[in-house]
């Protein structure tokens, strides 16, 4: 059965996650098999890089399918969006793969990014798409918490208690905050890369972050926090709308530009 990799975007407002839930919950997972079954009968069952929680977006999640017929790369991703709609779910590109890619166990590398707004008046065209607060913060204290946490750590303080990974200890490779204009305030934007994530690290870490940009924690709180290896210690999880899955590496890249 030919193997197809399909990068995926997806607005994560109206699903209960990717991954598919009980009956009457939508996922992501759910609305592509949905699509896939009527292009061949049958069930599907995809595999996706990253299991994204209620109400995260992605701007290029990967997944692999098995189908029954070659399908030209192309006309599979315009068939697909056309049984899509109208579920904000979008397959941006579909290659042929080789029968061992795994979209989760091949990934060599993972981005996110987290959007938050800073402006007194609430947010119109991207609610639902970012995290709103009143005031302004402090990138240059957010930088110097976020570097404490660079490098391999047992990230125990940043990890939901719901977490199914066997162990606590991940590499960041990268944790970069940025500022950029907005309509009556600005945007942080924070970029995370790392081989693979524990379940919540991504909020977890931003959250704290806010904390420490807004004048309630030191830098060095956060140091503190990733030594304390509990989840106690940890600051407020961000919510979900303002997290993005924003890329996926490989060792070869199945879609190349």
């Amino acid at each position: 059965m030919p193997r197809y990799a399909l990068q995926i975007e997806y607005h994560g407002g109206p699903f209960a996650g990717w991954q598919r839930q009980s009956p009457g919950l939508a996922s992501v997972q759910e609305a592509v098999e949905t699509a896939l079954a009527k292009l061949e009968p049958g069930p599907h069952t995809i595999a996706a890089a990253g299991r994204t929680d209620a109400g995260v977006h992605a701007t290029a999640q990967v997944a692999h399918a098995d189908l029954a017929r070659d399908w030209d790369p192309f006309r599979l991703a315009s068939a697909l969006n056309a049984h899509l709609r109208p579920d904000p779910v979008a397959i941006l590109a579909a290659a042929r793969v080789p029968d061992d890619f795994h979209a989760r166990f091949s990934a060599t590398g993972r981005r996110y990014a987290f959007r938050l707004v800073a402006r007194r008046a609430p947010v119109t065209h991207d609610r639902g798409l970012v995290w709103q607060v009143l005031n302004r913060l402090d990138p240059a204290a957010m930088r110097e918490g976020a570097a404490m946490l660079i490098g391999t750590h047992d990230f125990t303080t940043f990890r939901s208690t719901l977490c199914q990974a066997k162990s606590p200890v991940k590499t960041l490779d990268r944790i970069d905050i940025t500022e950029h204009p907005y309509p009556g305030g600005v945007e942080y934007r924070f970029d995370f890369a790392a081989r693979s994530f524990l379940h919540n690290q991504v909020r977890s870490i931003t959250g704290t972050l806010e904390r420490v940009g807004a004048g309630a924690w030191t830098p060095e709180d956060i140091r503190a926090a990733l030594q304390a290896k509990d989840r106690a210690a940890c600051g407020p999880v961000a919510p979900p709308q303002g997290l993005y899955l924003v890329g996926v590496t490989y060792p070869v890249d199945p879609f190349p530009r």
